[in-house]
This record gives C-alpha cells, structure tokens and sequence, in this order.
C-alpha cells in the first residue's frame, strides 16, 4: 500500500476520533469534571485576599510578608502554564491533569495545616503548579470531549465556571474565615479536589498512545528561560503595589532580555516550546492579544468597584458584598446562553459583539453611576460581565478550533497566559490609573468626589483599551474573514 494512502488513511482515522461524541452522559460529567477544573484554580486566584489579614495576625507578619501568599500562587502560574500545557501535548493530557489535580489538592491541604508561613507560601507554589495545570488542560481537553459543533458551549461553561471562581473567591473567603477560620478557604479544596480527580478519572477520554519515535521532545531550556521572563515581569508588575521604582524598571529590562533569550533559544532547538511561526497567524496573535486586553480591562472592575461603591456611594460592608455579587450572578447565568450563541453564530463574529458590548457597558460605567446611584452602576456592569462572558467563549472556541491537536495543550497554555499577564497588568497599572486619577495619598481616606473622579477616568481608560481590541480584531482580519463566510452562508 502507497504511503500517501496510508497517510490519508490515518489522517480519516484521527479525524473520526476527534470528531467522535460520546455519549450524553459521559460528555456531561467529563464536562462536570472539566468546569471544577477551572473552577477550583480561579477560586484560590482571589479567595486567599480575604484571609491576608487573619493570616498576618496568625503569623505576626507584615502585610508585605503575607502579600507573598497572593504572589507565589499567581507567580507560579504565569511562569509554568504554558510550560505544563506543552508538557500535556507530549506526555498525555489526561494524564498531566489528574496529576495536577492530585498536586493541588495535596498542596491545599499542605496551606491549610502549614504551622509555618514560609511554609504556607511554599505551599501555595507547588498550588500553583498545579492551578497550572489545571487551567491549561481543562480548555486543550475540551476538543477531545465533545463535539465539534459543542464546542462553544463548553467553552462558554469553562469560562462561566473561571469567571465565578475568580469573583466569588473574596465573598466566599470571607464567610469561612468569619465562621470557621482562615485554614478553611484552603481545606475546603481537599473535598472539591477529590470529587474532581474522581470526575476527572472515570469520565474522561484516555489518551492516544503514539509510537515512541513520534513523540516530540520537551524544550527545558526554553521553558526555564520563559518562566524566568515571565517571573521577571510578573514581579515588576507587584511589587511596589504600583509604584515604579528602580527595581521594577530592573526587573523589567530582565524580562525583556530573558524574552529575547527565550526567542533565540526557539530556533535553535529541534522541540520547541513555541514555535514561532505560530504568531504569523493573524487570528491567534490577535486572540491572544484581545484576551490580554480584556483582562486587563476586567481587573479594572475588581479593583476599582469596592473603593467606588463604599467611599463615592457611602454602601457599608454588606452593601458593597451585594453590589459586586452581580457580576458572578451574570456570570453564572450568561455563561451557558453565551457558549451557545457561538455555536449558533460562530466564533469570529461573536468575538467581536462582545467587544462592542464591553465597550459600550464601561462608556456607560464612566458616566451613568453618579446619576442613577448602585442601580447606575450595577446595570452597566452587568452588561460588561455578559458580553465578557461572550467574548471568552468566543475567543477561546476561535483559537482553539483552528489549531492541530497536537498543538492544544501549549495554545490554551499562552491563552491562560495571555488572560493572566492581563490580570497581573490590570492589578498594577489600572490600580496605579485609579490612585493618580483620584488624587489620593490614601485612596481608603479619599474624599468622595476624588474617588468618583478616579472611577470616570480609570473606565474611560478601560474603554479605550477596549478600543484597541476592536481594532486589533479588525486588522487581523478576524472580523472581515467572519463577515465574508456570513455572506457566503447567504
């Protein structure tokens, strides 16, 4: 037999695999499995915020010795993910992921008992390491989970699931620290992490075994000299709490001359752990660039919102918990619909709704709340968080769909990535936009009218980022492609 035949015959055999659905049930609880895989790293994103406090009295710390808690989880993740979905890729991504699932549940357990703070931070490391692989894997394995024209559902409930995690962990914090101490916002992940690893185990399909000699190799030295690159940026972005100073600057030239090593590195090996020539895809570069973008932008509500509604609007505590409750409500409700209208849509096009969307929610965000009160605030909100939620799932389904398999793993890798960089920036620089814009010493003293100034200009900055995601969407191309096959349709 010819081997163009025999090359066609196992490319029909892995498409037919791909394509291949498994029954409904078995597609819900491995999507049940998947969404608590996202669900569980983006909770302890935020949730260890509300117990620094705690923590710092437990320990006789500083805030700056507790902050390290926060920093060594979102460090380890940033600099390993695109490394560990890389790793997915070659060694098998189920396979990788019940071993994350394993490492962060074990590590949780670990920050829950720790007697030690030094040894609570470590633990949060080796957490990290394995939020890592969770999020990088939860997205790579949904191609190989459901059908290709589900693809944007699922997408739609993965996003749904990050974006409550990341919304409620603060809320959800507080409530276990205020009834049963702050080691539980750790414990409550060793249950949740068992019910994963058993979802995870049963329910998910089994890797393909290559052949050994296909197997590519795995790039260490350019995973090591990205991971210092991104640790680089990542520091300069935190430390300080948004004051440049001349370690930041230094921290960053590091990173700059690491991404430069890094990419010299790649075309010198024969495994790359990025090749390249994937960012001369338009439709990719720009998926990464809008996703890091939108982070950005989402960051600004979390950090501007409480100081706005407790200081501008006068809500005490309670208030202010309620307010910022819609966005996880929206979130949760719009998630499902959002995934689904892709499907029904496509990609492409409803990428770019839920960029107009977002844009018009934070012009909206700059003007309307000191006229209309909470309501003038929550509304608009409520807009951005939807059509947020349509973005991810449109993004993400755009990305992922048009890659090899063999390329999942490390492309939903830089896509975290990208969405995390954008959360570490957004903290940084719109936190820094917020405090300059407000004219504050101290923005929790600051009088009402500075603080509602800082909000008019931090959104109308958001919205501008916004802006450039729009046009970075049009000048890829991305939109005019999916206008082009809609006319076609027709």
């Amino acid at each position: 037999m010819s081997q163009p035949i025999i090359e066609e015959r196992e490319g029909k055999e892995i498409e037919s695999a791909e394509q291949a659905a498994p029954t409904a049930p078995s597609v819900r609880w491995a999507l049940a499995g998947l969404s608590l895989s996202m669900l569980m790293p983006a909770l302890d994103t935020s949730i260890a915020n509300a117990g620094l406090p705690a923590m710092a009295r437990a320990f006789a710390a500083s805030f700056q010795e507790v902050q390290w808690i926060v920093l060594a989880y979102l460090l380890a993740i940033t600099t390993l993910i695109v490394g560990v979905g890389r790793l997915g890729d070659i060694v098998g991504r189920r396979r990788l992921l019940l071993a994350g699932i394993g490492l962060f549940t074990l590590a949780s357990l670990a920050c829950g008992t720790a007697p030690t703070l030094p040894l609570l931070i470590a633990a949060r490391a080796a957490q990290g390491l394995g939020a890592a692989i969770m999020m990088a894997l939860a997205v790579a394995l949904v191609g190989e989970t459901v059908p290709k024209a589900r693809t944007g559902s699922a997408m739609g409930l993965l996003g749904t699931m990050s974006a409550i995690g990341t919304t409620l962990g603060p809320s959800l914090g507080g409530l276990l620290i205020a009834g049963f101490g702050w080691r539980t916002i750790f414990l409550v992940n060793v249950p949740l992490g068992i019910l994963n690893f058993l979802l995870a185990y049963r329910c998910l399909p089994a890797d393909r075994r290559e052949p050994q000699t296909e197997r590519a190799g795995f790039d260490a030295i350019g995973t090591l000299l990205l991971a210092l690159a991104l640790a680089a940026y990542a520091l300069a972005m935190t430390i300080g709490r948004g004051q440049f100073g001349p370690l930041n600057l230094a921290l960053l030239a590091a990173a700059v001359l690491l991404g430069g090593c890094f990419m010299l590195a790649e075309t010198k090996t024969a495994s790359p752990l990025l090749r390249l020539a994937m960012f001369r895809d338009p439709g990719l570069s720009a998926s990464l660039a809008m996703s890091a973008l939108v982070a950005t932008v989402m960051m600004a509500t979390l950090v501007v919102g409480p100081f706005y509604l407790s200081r501008a609007l006068g809500l005490d505590a309670a208030g202010v918990g309620l307010a910022l409750s819609a966005g996880p409500l929206v979130a949760a409700l719009t998630g499902l619909p959002a995934g689904r209208v892709v499907d029904r849509f496509g990609a492409l096009r409803m990428t770019g709704a839920g960029l107009i969307g977002m844009g018009a929610g934070l012009v909206v965000l700059s003007t309307l709340p000191e006229r209309f009160g909470v309501a003038g605030y929550v509304a608009p909100l409520a807009v951005v968080t939807a059509a947020y939620a349509l973005f991810q799932a449109a993004n993400n389904t755009a990305a992922m769909t048009a890659i090899p398999p063999d390329r999942r793993g490390v492309v939903s890798g830089m896509l975290s990535l990208a969405r995390n960089l954008g959360f570490v920036t957004g903290a940084s620089a719109m936190g820094a936009v917020f405090a300059t814009a407000s004219a504050a010493t101290d923005i929790t003293t600051a009088h009402p009218a500075a603080v509602a100034a800082g909000t008019r200009f931090t959104f109308a900055i958001a919205a501008i980022l916004i802006a450039v995601a729009i046009a970075v969407a049009a000048g890829s191309g991305v939109l005019a492609q999916r206008l082009a096959r809609a006319a076609e349709a027709r």
